[in-house]
């Protein structure tokens, strides 16, 4: 691999870009700086452009944070994280990625990553290094460290309102050909903008998937039957007693949320 590794700084800070680049001047041999990027959605358009061999990324941006602009990214290069994370996820940090430097960054600490890159460059192709900097452990890792944001509703449309239904009134969810409708505990049933799937990661555990098409509120699940071929029979506890089958494939994971 040819040095310098073309380098692109992404921060939303200008004095920590400058910082950065004044640091990095004088490890010329290993870094070159072609450019740089003050939040993730110019980072990710640039990065895309240009291709460069290594970034140093900031996480807490705005328009795209780190995590999600890495994630929409087509070409991995190296990737050294420059944040302000507490010990626990830089250590994290430190066994899944290339490197990471913890702000305000030390002089003596950059020269460690420069030997480290540096060293890795020597004996490694591009796409190894990629490889090793992004792999699936520190694309997990990314994503159990996206803070969840917390809801406490699903808006839902109903003619020219728009509606706010707190998630202690739904029962459950349920797909229906290309559309995910939500019931209430009520009996009103609403056409929800999102898919199963979405809902799955958006929710709170206080909502369970229990089969391909189902997502019950399981506050809202007044009794449980054993069905045939390892499925259930769930009771509901809305206006309407719903009775709703799961899947057979969700039937252990089921089991063992009901401590059945």
């Amino acid at each position: 691999m040819i040095l310098p590794l073309r380098t692109i700084l992404i921060d939303d800070e200008p004095l920590a870009i400058s910082r950065l680049r004044r640091l990095l001047s004088k490890h010329r041999d290993v870094f070159e700086v072609i450019n740089d990027a003050t939040n993730g959605a110019e980072g990710l358009t640039i990065v895309e452009a240009e291709r460069p061999d290594v970034i140093f990324l900031d996480i807490e941006m705005p328009l795209l944070n780190g995590f999600e602009m890495l994630a929409r990214l087509t070409a991995m290069p190296m990737v050294v994280f420059a944040t302000a994370f507490d010990q626990y996820a830089i250590r994290a940090f430190e066994e899944n990625s290339v490197d990471y430097l913890l702000k305000p960054i030390e002089a003596e600490r950059l020269a460690r990553t420069a030997q480290k890159i540096q060293a890795l460059a020597e004996r490694n192709e591009p796409s190894q290094l990629a490889s090793n900097s992004m792999s699936d452990n520190l694309m997990r890792l990314l994503a159990q460290m996206q803070p969840k944001k917390e809801i406490y509703s699903i808006s839902v449309k109903t003619g020219e309102k728009i509606l706010l239904i707190p998630l202690t009134d739904i029962a459950y969810f349920e797909a229906e050909d290309k559309y995910v409708f939500l019931s209430t505990t009520d009996g009103q049933k609403y056409l929800t903008t999102y898919t199963l799937t979405t809902l799955n990661e958006k929710l709170p555990d206080t909502f369970v998937r229990v089969s391909r098409s189902i997502m019950v509120n399981r506050h809202k699940i007044s009794e449980v039957h054993k069905h045939f071929d390892g499925k259930f029979l769930l009771a509901m506890n809305d206006k309407k007693s719903t009775k709703l089958t799961t899947g057979s494939t969700y039937g252990e994971a089921i089991r063992q949320l009901l401590d059945l």
